[in-house]
């Protein structure tokens, strides 16, 4: 059987009915995925590279990560805050944890791929979505290309759909809502950071083209596209 493991944060984590709608992004990927193939949602809420790793859970979620299995990395926003024992350098401590988690995967066969933060929906009065990760994604990007790694610029990718979207209709992916519309958020929320479900399936299908493209060995953990 095939496994596509995924680190990183809020974006990409599993939620329970206690924070429904919010869906991470890594817990409905397995709906591009073939049957044969199973997602491993190792993600963590509010944790960065930094944490992730300093807390060691990457020694119990991927104990079974094995030759030929997929591992995407994928941090970036909580990387970004000052809380010590999460912030990193995007010049120097961020990559260095990134590749902790490259060289992890190496080690047991396994094959990284990296990936940029998802873009917060933050637009300006022109329409464009503002870049509040600074070079965080660059720095993905470079460290991509320093170690020949496979790289899907989900900033960039979720950028251009949400100009392309607008501002009003792109309310629906995110948890912007008002209040009383779930039971559990009676305030409402205006979240412009955590996806609802449909913002995760939509985002999650921004990440299987991006791999289709990679070609194989990526692509053949996910379905096939076919036209009717």
């Amino acid at each position: 059987m095939n496994h596509i493991y995924w680190v990183g944060d809020s974006t990409v984590a599993f939620n329970y009915a206690k924070t429904f709608p919010q869906t991470g992004i890594g817990q409905v990927f397995c709906l591009y995925c073939k049957h044969e193939t199973t997602v491993v949602d190792c993600a963590k809420n509010g944790e960065s590279s930094k944490s992730h790793w300093e807390k060691q859970y990457f020694k119990e979620d991927l104990a079974k990560l094995t030759t030929g299995d997929l591992l995407f990395i994928q941090f970036g926003h909580n990387d970004e805050k000052e809380a010590p024992d999460r912030y990193t350098d995007p010049a120097s401590t961020f990559p260095e944890y990134l590749m902790r988690f490259v060289s992890f995967a190496r080690d047991k066969g396994a094959l990284p791929v990296l990936i940029t933060p998802l873009s917060r929906r933050h637009f300006t009065e022109d329409g464009i979505i503002k870049d509040t990760h600074t070079t965080y994604p660059a720095a993905v990007i470079a460290l991509a290309k320093k170690e020949g790694l496979p790289i899907i610029d989900l900033c960039a990718l979720s950028k251009e759909l949400l100009e392309k979207t607008g501002d009003k209709a792109s309310e629906k992916w995110f948890m912007y809502f008002d209040e009383n519309t779930y039971g559990n958020y009676p305030s409402g929320s205006k979240d412009n950071t955590h996806l609802h479900y449909q913002g995760a399936v939509v985002m999650a299908g921004l990440v299987a083209d991006a791999v289709r493209s990679l070609g194989s060995p990526y692509s053949e953990f996910l379905q096939e596209i076919t036209e009717e």
